[in-house]
């Protein structure tokens, strides 16, 4: 069993789960208090939507990178390195404003979602509107995590999603732990953690992306001499030399190198752009995303 496959994804699932459980908690919550429980199948459809909505876009885009790896044109597999360093670099993006933005929304969130609630159950189409809800909250999550996986697993997605689907349950656990057993959790303190975490497999995705870039600029200038300028590195194409070689003494495809790489973005190859690219990373997102956790100072009232 790869553990390196299991291990990210489980994390994201487990993280992005649980914020979308939440939301169906608090939700439920609401309509059990307004004596709404009738609206309760619309939850459970908007859950069903956006769990089946994000197989199918995963499946979709896993479809897209199979048909190109088996396909026997010339420039295949130079679109299909672009591609996957496109889903990678997508992927960073949402991953990396979900995690700063829920940590800035997370003191909000419950009144957000009760303020839409009530104004849902004001209205007509009340069931389609609690149903909207959900979907977006699922869907939401559900298209950050196919994503991460379809960017991160190309060669594989069996072992990955056996992770998203132990996150999925272990994030539905928890959330009937918080809501129908009344088990106290510190929210924020499994965010905080998760959000650690998340922040350097985000990181790993960084260093994966560049590699795929290179990769495809390689293939390009293979297939078409006129593309050579692209090339300005000796041993690489973009990433400049390499930082270092453990592969001999911490190989990053036997353990404990895949767990490292799994969670912290290790590669036992690491050049010189790679590193770079990766300590910005830690460094912009990382800084943002600590400076959210710290407490929002007093407001002084006017005399």
């Amino acid at each position: 069993m790869n553990i390196s496959a299991i291990l990210p994804t489980f994390v994201v699932t487990l993280r992005e789960g649980f914020e979308a459980a939440l939301v169906v908690g608090i939700v439920m919550a609401c309509l059990q208090k307004a004596q709404q429980t009738r609206l309760y199948p619309w939850v459970y459809g908007g859950i069903f939507g956006g769990v089946i909505t994000s197989l199918l876009v995963g499946i979709l885009l896993g479809g897209i990178l199979q048909q190109l790896s088996v396909s026997d044109q010339p420039y295949a597999p130079v679109i299909q390195e672009f591609l996957e360093a496109s889903f990678g670099l997508l992927a960073i993006a949402l991953l990396s404003w979900m995690l700063i933005w829920m940590t800035q929304q997370a003191k909000t969130l419950k009144a957000e979602v009760e303020g839409a609630v009530t104004q849902a159950l004001q209205g007509e189409g009340a069931g389609w509107a609690v149903f909207s809800l959900i979907l977006i909250a699922v869907l939401r999550e559900g298209f950050e995590t196919v994503l991460f996986i379809v960017a991160k697993f190309q060669s594989g997605f069996t072992t990955p999603t056996l992770g998203a689907v132990s996150g999925l349950l272990s994030a539905t656990l928890l959330g009937y732990l918080l809501f129908q057993l009344g088990v106290k959790i510190n929210i924020r303190l499994f965010f905080q953690v998760m959000g650690v975490f998340l922040l350097l497999i985000v990181g790993g995705l960084v260093v994966g992306a560049l590699k795929h870039i290179n990769g495809g600029v390689d293939l390009l200038t293979a297939l078409n001499p006129q593309y050579a300028a692209l090339c300005w590195g000796e041993t690489t194409c973009l990433l400049g030399g390499l930082v270092w070689d453990t592969s001999s003494i911490l190989p990053d495809k036997a353990f404990p190198g895949i767990v490292l790489k799994a969670l912290f973005g290790y590669r036992d190859h690491l050049y010189a752009m790679q590193a770079i690219a990766y300590l910005a990373f830690l460094s912009l997102v990382g800084g943002r995303y600590f400076q959210s956790l710290r407490p929002s100072p007093p407001k002084v009232s006017s005399p």
